[in-house]
């Protein structure tokens, strides 16, 4: 329980990632408030985890004025606010710069980059009366790496690494720790909603739609939500309590394949 008396705020904490981080930390002894758009969706979630260790507050993290409100009601709900997890985030349909509605970018960047901007400063406050706490940002390998056609989420979520870092080192010296982790290909709704659309086209079922997109990743699969999560109790954790503006990818080792090398190894087996 490495995580007892801590009281962690989750946003998009009704699916996915968001759920598993929920999970995990309440497995490992943390009060959660759970964030999202879509109460019924909390709800489940709350549901099914121990009584008195999760509240929900919904909410849109692009409104200041909900943001505001799902801080107040973490620090009512548990008496203070020690964990922030900023998972909230959308995609963008695929477009180059030139292509891209100004409202999809613009809708993009209030949700994925000034969203996290809101929660954390509106939940810094607390952490610094507290004596401490721990931001972790759910970036992507898209904000390490670019994607073609992404240009609203690539730049969201890069941004989203250097405020990151730029809140670690204001508030490092009051024990605020602020990291940021980037997952690469996860197996959630959401993506296999996206990528059912492939299935006649390379004629074959979902999973063959993976493999096939994945077959230049070292470890040649999706992850599953519950392997972000480790990482992420960690950091939550006083165990890393010397950690801070880091940028840690959890990809399978997407980050580090030369594409170029993968194109022409693939021609030429």
């Amino acid at each position: 329980m490495k995580l007892s008396g801590k009281v962690a705020l989750i946003t998009g904490g009704g699916t996915g990632i968001g759920e598993a981080i929920a999970r995990r930390l309440v497995s490992d002894g943390a009060k959660v408030c759970l964030v999202g758009r879509r109460k019924e969706m909390l709800d489940q979630v709350a549901a099914s985890l121990p009584p008195g260790s999760v509240t929900v507050c919904p909410g849109d993290v692009s409104r200041h004025e909900d943001v505001e409100r799902m801080v107040e009601a973490t620090v009512e709900f548990g008496g203070t606010l020690n964990v922030l997890v900023n998972n909230a985030a959308m995609d963008q349909v695929p477009a180059n710069i030139i292509e891209i509605d100004p409202e999809v970018w613009h809708k993009v960047i209030e949700v994925n980059l000034t969203g996290p901007f809101y929660t954390m400063r509106a939940a810094i406050p607390h952490m610094l009366r507290s004596g401490g706490g721990s931001i972790i940002n759910v970036s992507s390998v898209a904000g390490i790496r670019s994607i073609p056609n992404m240009p609203a989420y690539v730049s969201s979520k890069g941004a989203l690494v250097t405020l990151s870092q730029q809140v670690a080192l204001d508030f490092g010296p009051f024990r605020i720790r602020c990291n940021v982790i980037c997952p690469g290909g996860i197996r959630t709704v959401m993506i296999e909603e996206a990528m059912s659309t492939f299935k006649k086209k390379l004629d074959t079922d979902l999973d063959g739609v993976f493999s096939f997109f994945t077959k230049d990743v070292p470890l040649r699969r999706l992850a599953s939500p519950d392997e972000v999560t480790g990482i992420c109790s960690y950091l939550a954790s006083d165990e890393s309590s010397y950690m801070t503006g880091v940028v840690l990818p959890i990809d399978g080792g997407t980050a580090i394949v030369d594409i170029s090398g993968a194109a022409i190894n693939n021609m030429s087996s």
